[in-house]
């Protein structure tokens, strides 16, 4: 076994191979952009070694940093986790090019895999099944389009390289086949520098099933399945294990057809054989194909632990160290069942975007493992992904399993940034996927309700209020004399302000006032009861007032000072902010020019994607508030127009 280990990698899986490793008394080397140096990862860690600046470009995949940080503290081998070099060929031969040990699959299997054509091949080559379809090296638009009348419609036009769902798209009818077939080459192009793409049959009704499959390079099991058809955008959102639904017959095929894949390849280490399955006549041996293999471990590997009691990180290490198989197939066990959600700091009203933010309050219940590689004060930072933990709850069967991953949804306290949590919480509560009903499309049929965004009920504004009333802590809280005894305050949340009057009739009764709206309050040992009722958990933290009140989400309000009403009403519309995270990639006006409504203004790159911004109305461009190519948050200001009459 190894004595100590390299994690090339950051977050949330760095601490979940730290974890394993220390535990196994293994020591660790952390990296580390300069954006990460407080990271929870390198606090882990035995040691930590800087690899460069913020951006992924200059520091995480940057292969020749981290080979030289290991060979620098001695670490035998390194541990890729996901995404990043993970799946890397060439990242892997320079690692064993400098003596040092890959814990993950040769360079020759990643490369097979890493093209979903030549991958499909080499499958069907060995005997499992794949979706109908084309996968030839000849990308004629005329031939193209007469494979996909061969396999007839409707069908998925897919980049052949990649993933997340670009370079994808499902055409009907051949009326539409060449236009979106330049689309899909167009951003396939784009993000994966490939434009070539194959045609597959498209499955309408489809379900994601995956199998968790290691190998020692010689023999390879399986450690069951993982349904992942919740998915937003190609992204999954929820997974579980295993799947509902799922039969012995229909077990015992995919498991036989994934092991046969990896002994075809010969493959070594923890990998996922993703399938495609036609459920619209129930789980069938006949109706799933093989879609891709990821040759590294999953983010939803947590899942499989779960139900085997197995740790997957635990098998990586000692397979890469050069042992066999820690268990054969029929002695891995399949316990209860397992669920996976994906906590971001992202903004689903606003269409899912990107948030960042310092954590004010961070904290899980003890009743489920959270996977997290934040802790209360860490930042969100807009250079990587946002996701903030992985809540896993476990039951002996799918139903107590999803009642308890829903009550810890509603009991995940997370201040200082926006996030899904309300959104999970109510996929996790849907009556269809309680009953199994899942498919790929369920959260695109569903997003309205899903997705919306209430206003948060008037007990809830009260507890605020009546929070923001009351002095902080301190060495005279004790002797507050509760004067005067009527007092209006004012909040304000997402842009708009609620007012109250509270009378005291002493230290723990009230009448709050908001509008017509008449609410007695008592104050109760674990808080004020408003009509009797607690409304939530309410915490003050960074400057704000937060509400968590479980299924109907958590909610934050911001104590307005009058005396700065003044100073900020000059902000509003002539203001032109960033509406998420990102980097200012280009400025299209200068100070003093007239513009008319709609012109564009900036572009601003984020999550790989760029987000063009417009007028909202004709003016003059009076002052510009941030120069190309800096970083900014979500709601910071870039231009500040006047209209046309004034003089700039």
């Amino acid at each position: 076994m190894f004595r100590k280990i390299l994690i090339a990698n950051r977050g949330e899986i760095a601490c979940r191979i730290i974890a394993t490793a220390r535990r196994l008394g293994i020591r660790t080397v952390a990296v580390h952009s300069t954006a990460d140096a407080r990271a929870a990862h390198v606090a882990m860690a035995d040691e930590a070694v800087a690899i460069g600046p913020p951006a992924p470009a200059d520091s995480y995949l940057r292969a020749d940093r981290i080979i030289e940080a290991a060979l620098k503290t001695g670490a035998e081998a390194i541990h890729p986790g996901y995404g990043f070099l993970s799946e890397n060929p060439d990242f892997v031969t320079a690692v064993e090019a400098a003596g040092l040990t890959f814990i993950g699959p040769s360079a020759e299997v990643i490369r097979s895999m890493g093209l979903k054509d030549a991958a499909k091949a080499l499958m069907e080559q060995a005997g499992v099944p794949v979706v109908p379809g084309y996968h030839g090296a000849d990308q004629d638009d005329a031939h193209l389009e007469g494979a996909a009348e061969a396999i007839g419609w409707p069908v998925l036009i897919k980049a052949v390289a990649g993933g997340g769902g670009k370079g994808m798209r499902a055409v009907a009818r051949p009326a539409d086949f060449a236009a979106a077939l330049a689309s899909a080459r167009s951003e396939a192009r784009a993000a994966f520098g490939n434009e070539a793409v194959l045609i597959e049959k498209l499955i309408e009704r489809p379900r994601h099933l995956e199998l968790q499959i290691f190998g020692d390079g010689t023999d390879a099991v399986h450690l069951y399945e993982r349904d992942c058809s919740l998915q937003r955008r190609h992204q999954k959102v929820i997974e579980e294990a295993p799947a509902p639904g799922m039969t012995p017959e229909m077990r015992a095929a995919m498991g036989e057809a994934a092991v046969r894949a990896a002994r075809a390849i010969g493959y070594r280490g923890a990998g996922t054989v993703e399938f495609i399955v036609d459920a619209s006549d129930g789980l069938r041996p006949d109706r799933f194909w093989f879609m891709e293999m990821n040759t590294r471990l999953q983010v939803e590997h947590p899942v499989t632990e779960a139900v085997t009691g197995l740790d997957l990180v635990e098998w990586q290490l000692r397979i890469a160290a050069g042992e066999g198989l820690p268990l054969t197939q029929d002695r891995i066990p399949l316990t209860g069942h397992a669920f996976e959600a994906r906590l971001y700091a992202e903004d689903v009203p606003a269409g899912f975007l990107p948030a960042t933010g310092t954590l004010a309050h961070l904290e899980f219940p003890e009743t489920v493992r959270a996977d997290t590689g934040v802790r209360t004060g860490d930042t969100i930072s807009p250079w990587y992904d946002p996701m903030i933990a992985k809540i896993v709850a476990h039951g002996p069967t799918r139903a107590v399993a999803l009642n308890r991953l829903a009550r810890a949804i509603e009991d995940t306290r997370v201040a200082g940034t926006v996030t899904n949590l309300a959104f999970l919480g109510r996929l996790a509560r849907h009556p269809g996927f309680a009953r199994g009903e899942v498919d790929t499309g369920l959260i695109d049929r569903e997003i309205d309700l899903l997705a919306e965004s209430p206003a948060p009920a008037r007990a809830i504004e009260a507890a605020a209020l009546l929070e923001a009333a009351a002095p902080p802590a301190g060495p005279l809280a004790g002797f507050t004399l509760w004067a005067p005894l009527r007092r209006r305050v004012t909040l304000r949340r997402d842009g708009e302000e609620v007012t109250g009057t509270l009378l005291f009739e002493g230290p723990a009764s009230a009448t709050v006032e908001i509008g017509e709206t008449v609410l007695d309050a008592r104050l109760a040992p674990e808080g004020w009861r408003i009509e009797g009722a607690l409304p939530g958990a309410v915490l003050r933290a960074g400057g704000a007032i937060h509400v968590f009140a479980g299924a109907d989400g958590s909610f934050s309000f911001t104590p307005v000072d009058p005396l700065d009403r003044a100073a900020a009403s000059g902000v509003g519309a002539d203001v032109i902010e960033a509406p998420m995270p990102g980097l200012l990639k280009t400025l299209a006006v200068s100070e003093g020019e007239h513009v008319a409504a709609g012109q564009p203004l900036a572009v601003l790159e984020a999550m790989k994607m760029e987000h063009m911004l417009a007028a909202p109305r004709a003016g003059i461009v009076a002052e510009v508030l941030a120069a190309p190519g800096a970083q900014v948050d979500a709601g910071a200001a870039l231009i500040r127009l006047t209209p046309e009459e004034e003089d700039a």
